[in-house]
C-alpha cells in the first residue's frame, strides 16, 4: 500500500434501535479506534456525521460515523474528503460483510459494492471512483437470500458478538499499520484471526 490513510469512515445506522445490530459492526470498530486514540466523535452538521481527528504515528487522520443512514453514507465522506481535500485512495471504510465468516475480517482496495448499501452509496457520491480502502468485518449469511435484513439489522447471539469483538480488537491494533502503509503486515496478521 503507497497511500496514506486520512480519513477512516465507520459504516452503521444511527439510534440506539440500531446501535447492536450486525450492520454497525463498522461503527463499533471505528468506536474502538476513537476509545484507542483517546477521541471524541462530535456531531458535525457539514459532514453529516460525528466527527473526530486522530493523532496515529504522528499522521493526523479524520475518523467519521455518517449520522445518514447506511444508504445515505456517501453525503458524509463526500463532504468531509471534499472540505479536506482527501483523495478516494486515501479513505478507509469500515463495514459489516455477509459473505465472510462471523469472527473474520478482510482488507482490499477496490471493487465493488456487494450489495452493501453504505458502499453503494460512496461509490456513487465519489465519482464512482471505487478505490478506497475497505476493512470487512465478517457478520456471516443467514443462508437464505429473504432472510438477510432481518440479519443484518438482527444482534448477534453471545457466541457470535464475542467473535466480533475479538475481530474488531485485532483489526483495531493494525490501524497504526494501515495508516503507515504496511498493509501487507496488517494483512497477514488480520487474515490469520480465528476469533
Amino acid at each position: 500500500m503507497k497511500d496514506n490513510i486520512r480519513l477512516i469512515v465507520g459504516l452503521g445506522n444511527p439510534g440506539s434501535e440500531y446501535e447492536n445490530t450486525r450492520h454497525n459492526a463498522g461503527a463499533w470498530l471505528l468506536d474502538e479506534i476513537a476509545r484507542q486514540y483517546g477521541v471524541q466523535l462530535k456531531p458535525e452538521k457539514k459532514f453529516h456525521g460525528l466527527c473526530g481527528k486522530a493523532l496515529i504515528k504522528g499522521k493526523e487522520v479524520f475518523l467519521l460515523f455518517p449520522t445518514t443512514f447506511m444508504n445515505l453514507s456517501g453525503q458524509a465522506v463526500q463532504a468531509l474528503a471534499n472540505f479536506y481535500k482527501i483523495p478516494v485512495n486515501e479513505i478507509l471504510v469500515l463495514h459489516d460483510e455477509l459473505d465472510l465468516p462471523t469472527g473474520t475480517a478482510k482488507l482490499k482496495l477496490g471493487g465493488g459494492h456487494g450489495g452493501q448499501n453504505g458502499l453503494r452509496d460512496i461509490i456513487s457520491k465519489m465519482a464512482n471512483d471505487k478505490n478506497f480502502y475497505r476493512l470487512r468485518i465478517g457478520i456471516g449469511h443467514p443462508g437464505d437470500k429473504n432472510k438477510v435484513t432481518g440479519h443484518v439489522l438482527g444482534k448477534p447471539n453471545k457466541d457470535e458478538l464475542k467473535k466480533i469483538e475479538t475481530i474488531i480488537d485485532a483489526a483495531a491494533s493494525e490501524i497504526d499499520s494501515l495508516v503507515t502503509g504496511d498493509w501487507a503486515g496488517a494483512m497477514n496478521r488480520l487474515h490469520s484471526v480465528k476469533a
